[in-house]
């Protein structure tokens, strides 16, 4: 795939690593349809695309609701005329041991809220915009690519149930869906980041993140551009199908 004028749909679009995506698109030509929860976030990363000179759009959209979803893919390909790549990235955090116990009594166990709501936007959420956009390309007769955002996190992480779970579903999601749709020519790909520069980890504490990065052999945290790269590194190898590539510095969990 080109990506001069391909038309990219990114979900979590607004801010982090969905925005660190979109502007590295679009400095290569790439069009952006930014899906987002956060209006101001959302309009502030089309702004920064459009700087560099390539047509982006904002979407409101709750990723874990299949009309929003529907709807909004739909609206998309109105504005765009086509729809040739979707970054799944959107994603939420809701961090618990299954069992925590104190002086040999359970004192919290992981909420069954907690836990569907991690897999209600971090898997379901993949799934559904998956779907959307395997739908639009199909009708469209054109060859596409959809990226889903894992984690390192997939093989299993302390107080990670619900995230470990969703991101482990997501790499098994592109496998199928690189072989259901190769016979549209649509391919199906994941990236596991590992630790990555982000807003939450620059307002970590100084000895914290020092004791995260003394892991990572690479002995630094990922750049979000990095991770923008190896986005851009799929789509534009059309060989590249159903597998998963772990950008995370040797480290392994």
């Amino acid at each position: 795939m080109k990506l001069q004028d391909a038309v990219v749909a990114i979900t979590g679009g607004g801010q982090g690593l969905g925005r660190a995506m979109a502007e590295f698109l679009a400095a290569r030509g790439a069009k952006l349809a930014l899906i987002d929860l956060n209006q101001q976030r959302l309009d502030e990363a089309v702004a920064a695309c459009q700087a560099a000179g390539t047509e982006a759009r904002a979407y409101l959209c709750n990723v874990s609701r299949e009309a929003d979803v529907d709807n909004t893919f739909a609206q998309i390909v109105s504005d765009f005329g086509r729809l040739d790549a979707l970054v799944n990235n959107a994603g939420i955090l809701r961090d618990a041991m299954l069992v925590k116990v104190k002086d040999g009594a359970i004192e919290k166990r992981m909420t069954l809220e907690q836990w569907q709501a991690v897999i209600d936007v971090n898997l379901t959420g993949v799934f559904l915009c998956g779907r959307a956009a395997a739908t639009h390309m199909i009708q469209g007769e054109n060859a596409g690519c959809i990226v889903n955002i894992s984690s390192i996190s997939r093989a299993g992480n302390v107080g990670q149930t619900n995230y470990s779970a969703a991101k482990a579903g997501v790499v098994a999601m592109a496998s199928a869906w690189a072989r259901e749709l190769a016979r549209y020519k649509i391919r199906a790909m994941a990236i596991a980041p590992g630790f990555i520069e982000t807003e939450m980890t620059a307002s970590m504490k100084p000895e914290a993140l020092e004791k995260m990065t003394a892991g990572i052999p690479a002995k630094r945290m990922g750049k979000p551009e990095e991770i923008a790269s190896t986005v851009a590194f799929i789509l534009e190898n059309d060989y590249l199908s159903g597998r998963v590539i772990e950008v995370d510095g040797a480290l392994r969990l």
